[in-house]
C-alpha cells in the first residue's frame, strides 16, 4: 500500500524515480533531500501507535519536510521521496483540520436539527420550523443553548475525521479510484469504507453530543453526561445506534463522495481549458456544499432513527426495545405519521451544504499546503 501512495504522489508531484535517474548531480542532492524526508517518516512513524500524540507529531514532520520538499536548495524531484506513511499522515492531519472546522462552524444549526427530531419530555409537541425551534431555544437558553455539547464534537471529529479522509484516500487508490475518468464505483466504494472506521469513533461522541442537545437536557455538561451515561447504562448505551449510524452513513458517504468527484468532473468541464480548474477553492466548496446536502437529504429517515436511539431514555419514558432500524422507523410512522421520519430534513440540509462545502474545502487546502501542489510539481516536470 505504502509503494502505491508513494507512486501517486510521485507522479503528480515531481516525476518519480526516473527524475532522480535523469543526471548524477539530480540523484545525490535527491538523496540529500531524501534523508531529511526519511528523518522526518520515521518521527511520523514512531508516533504512530500513539493516536493522541500522532496528529500533533505528524503536523510538525510534514511542516519540516514540506519546508525540505519546498526550498529553492532542494530539486524538484526531491518529493518523490515522500514515504507513503508520510501521505497517510499528511491525510490524517488535513482531515483532522477539516473535520473540527466543519463541525464547530454549523454548530447551531445541529442543534436545531436534533431539537426537531428528538422527543425530550411527555406530551412535548416538537417544532414544524427551523425558525421555531431556533426561537424556543434562544428564549429559553440564549445563545450558549446552540452550542451545548460542542465540547464533545472538538474533541471527537479531530481523530475521526483524520482516519476518515486518510482511509478514504488509501482505499480510493487501492480500488482505482485516482485513474483518468470519474471512478465512480471505486470512489463510493472507498467513501463507505471509510466511514466504517469514522463512525466507530464518532458514534459515542454523537451520542453525548446529542444527550446535551436536548430540550431540558439533565446533564450539567461533558463530563457529567459522559459519566453518567456509563454509570447509570455501561458502554453499549454509547454504541446503542452503532448499527443505524452505519447503515445510514454508507449510503451516506457513497453518494457524498460519488457526488462531490462528478461535481468537480462536471464543473471542470464548464472550465474548459483549464488544467487546475479542478483544484480551485471554489470547486472544491461548490462540489462539496452539493454532495452534502444530497446526501443529507435522502438519509434523513435513517437519521431520525439514529437520533431517537440516541436519546432514549434521557426524559421521555419512550423506549423502542430494538436496535434494529426498521421496527423502529414503522413505530414512528405508526405512531406520529410519515411526516416524522423527515423532521428535520431542512436544517440537516443547511447543515450538511456549508459543512461538507468548509469541510472539503479546508482539507483540500491543508492536503497542498502539507504535501505541496501537483500542478506546480508537473510544471518543474
Amino acid at each position: 500500500m505504502s509503494d502505491q501512495r508513494s507512486g501517486g504522489i510521485s507522479s503528480g508531484g515531481g516525476g518519480g524515480s526516473s527524475g532522480e535517474s535523469s543526471g548524477g548531480g539530480r540523484r545525490s542532492a535527491a538523496g540529500s533531500g531524501g534523508g531529511v524526508v526519511a528523518s522526518s517518516c520515521c518521527e511520523v512513524e514512531g508516533a504512530w501507535p500513539r493516536l493522541g500524540g500522532a496528529l500533533r507529531q505528524a503536523g510538525a514532520a510534514m511542516e519540516r519536510s514540506a519546508d525540505n520538499l519546498h526550498s529553492p536548495s532542494a530539486p524538484a524531484s526531491s518529493s518523490a521521496a515522500v514515504d507513503g506513511r508520510q501521505v497517510f499522515a499528511a491525510h490524517m492531519l488535513a482531515g483532522a483540520v477539516a473535520g473540527v472546522t466543519e463541525h464547530t462552524a454549523m454548530y447551531p444549526v445541529d442543534t436545531i436539527k436534533t431539537r426537531m427530531q428528538a422527543l425530550s419530555h411527555p406530551g412535548q409537541r416538537l417544532h414544524g420550523s427551523v425558525i421555531n425551534a431556533l426561537r424556543a431555544v434562544l428564549r429559553r437558553e440564549g445563545v450558549a443553548g446552540l452550542y451545548r455539547g460542542v465540547g464533545a464534537v472538538a474533541a471527537g471529529a479531530g481523530p475521526a475525521h483524520a482516519l476518515h479522509f486518510a482511509v478514504y484516500e488509501a482505499a480510493k487508490e487501492r480500488l482505482g479510484g485516482n485513474r483518468a475518468g470519474y471512478q465512480w464505483a471505486a470512489t463510493a466504494g472507498a467513501g463507505a469504507v471509510a466511514t466504517v472506521v469514522n463512525d466507530g469513533l464518532m458514534t459515542p461522541v454523537d451520542v453525548i453530543k446529542q444527550r446535551l442537545q436536548v430540550a431540558h437536557s439533565p446533564y450539567r455538561g461533558l463530563v457529567d453526561c459522559t459519566a453518567t451515561v456509563l454509570r447509570q447504562e455501561g458502554v453499549a448505551a454509547l454504541y446503542r445506534s452503532y448499527r443505524t449510524t452505519v447503515l445510514m452513513n454508507i449510503p451516506f458517504v457513497a453518494m457524498h463522495f460519488s457526488v462531490y468527484e462528478a461535481a468537480k468532473k462536471w464543473l471542470l468541464r464548464i472550465d474548459a481549458g483549464d488544467e487546475e480548474a479542478e483544484d480551485r477553492l471554489a470547486v472544491q466548496l461548490v462540489a462539496g456544499g452539493l454532495a452534502g446536502g444530497a446526501a443529507a437529504a435522502v438519509t434523513t429517515p435513517l437519521d431520525v432513527v439514529k437520533t431517537r436511539l440516541q436519546t432514549e431514555g434521557v426524559l421521555a419514558p419512550k423506549r423502542y426495545g430494538t436496535t434494529a432500524v426498521l421496527p423502529v422507523l414503522r413505530r414512528i410512522v405508526a405512531e406520529e405519521g410519515l411526516a416524522a421520519i423527515w423532521r428535520g430534513v431542512k436544517p440537516r440540509v443547511l447543515f450538511n451544504c456549508p459543512a461538507a462545502a468548509v469541510s472539503w474545502g479546508t482539507y483540500e487546502s491543508m492536503k497542498r499546503l502539507l504535501l505541496g501542489d501537483p500542478h506546480d510539481a508537473d510544471g518543474e516536470r
